[in-house]
């Protein structure tokens, strides 16, 4: 009788993947490193939208601006395509001054206006109070100058027939469309994080020396990708995501968007978190999440820690687990970030 989890099992396991990772010097890790992101980023398609885009300059607009009392809270569009207008809030805090650390919050599987704590109906206010996912007002109290993006496929950018069905979002589309062109969701949101950080530095002024990216959930994967990706993040918090691709996206019913054609050839999820080394990583999960294993969580967390400390920096790298479900918990956020902020700083 054929057994499909015993099949996928043997698949992923006996699967031998370019970049596991066996250096044992910072010189082989360094190296290991360029060749893999390398590696990554042309899987996630972004070495085809760089080519695609190569001759295209993002314009902003700003549409709105509202004094939230603590702070600013203001509504903008990039455009990080010629066709894509990418909404996003952008909050400031009231003691404005150039030099602010920046934050990215990229949302998950849920509207855009949750992290910037506007609640449409009840539901949507239990998400944030019960879950913590008021992000972006988090990082704004911190003092960071905080972008809010739109994930992409999600909010405006889902398509006309999606959103005249009130569909949380696009993501089949976003992947089987970009798929004809060799493109992935999670590129096209990791390849978003980095025009907006362009933006952030070149309009807004911001310390280019302290740049978080935290979200839960599908914020997660692209906090984690983004991070590998772009060597200009400083921090790394993803939420209730870092987990193995076996042990999660291969095991469990997932959207679409989660999935990169071979990655699993490349290297495994811990794998690709070992990029981020040895910049600071905290691993946000939750003890009883039932798509992000924590029994995987913790044994990837196991062999990301030996990244870590072949790059000499095993403080840098941290697993707070939070007791509940699939949430956000900012207790293994903030003062993570500001502990390796102050280290910049000095």
């Amino acid at each position: 009788m054929y057994n499909s989890e015993q099949h996928y099992n043997h698949l992923y396991s006996t699967t031998p993947r370019e970049f596991e990772f066996c250096a044992e010097s910072e010189e082989e890790l360094t190296n290991w490193q360029e060749a893999f992101r390398d590696r990554l980023r042309q899987a996630l398609g972004l070495h085809n939208i760089e080519m695609d885009l190569s001759h295209h300059q993002p314009k902003s607009e700003m549409l709105k601006s509202e004094d939230m009392g603590d702070y600013i809270r203001e509504e903008w569009y990039l455009w990080v395509e010629p066709t894509v207008p990418l909404p996003f809030y952008l909050l400031r805090p009231k003691e404005h001054n150039k030099g602010l650390p920046l934050a990215l919050t990229p949302h998950g599987h849920s509207h855009p206006h949750i992290y910037v704590g506007i609640a449409n109906n009840q539901k949507e206010e239990e998400e944030i109070t019960e879950g913590e996912r008021d992000i972006a007002c988090q990082a704004v109290r911190q003092g960071y100058l905080t972008i809010a993006p739109t994930t992409r496929a999600f909010g405006e950018t889902r398509t006309t027939i999606d959103r005249n069905n009130d569909k949380v979002n696009s993501c089949r589309i976003a992947l089987m469309h970009g798929l004809l062109v060799g493109r992935t969701p999670i590129g096209e949101r990791v390849w978003d994080m980095s025009r907006l950080i362009d933006w952030a530095i070149a309009e807004q002024h911001i310390d280019a020396k302290r740049i978080i990216i935290t979200g839960n959930s599908g914020g997660g994967t692209v906090s984690l990708h983004a991070a590998a990706c772009d060597t200009r993040i400083t921090v790394a918090v993803p939420s209730c995501y870092f987990c193995t691709y076996q042990g999660s996206l291969g095991s469990i019913v997932h959207c679409d968007c989660n999935y990169i054609p071979g990655i699993l050839r490349l290297g495994e999820m811990y794998e690709v978190a070992g990029l981020i080394a040895p910049r600071p990583f905290s691993a946000i999960a939750g003890r009883e999440d039932g798509i992000f294993p924590i029994d995987q969580v913790k044994y990837a967390f196991e062999k990301l820690q030996k990244i870590y400390q072949v790059a000499n920096a095993p403080d840098n790298c941290q697993l707070h687990i939070g007791e509940g479900g699939h949430r956000y918990y900012k207790a293994g956020a903030w003062g993570f970030v500001q502990k390796h902020f102050n280290q910049t700083e000095n």
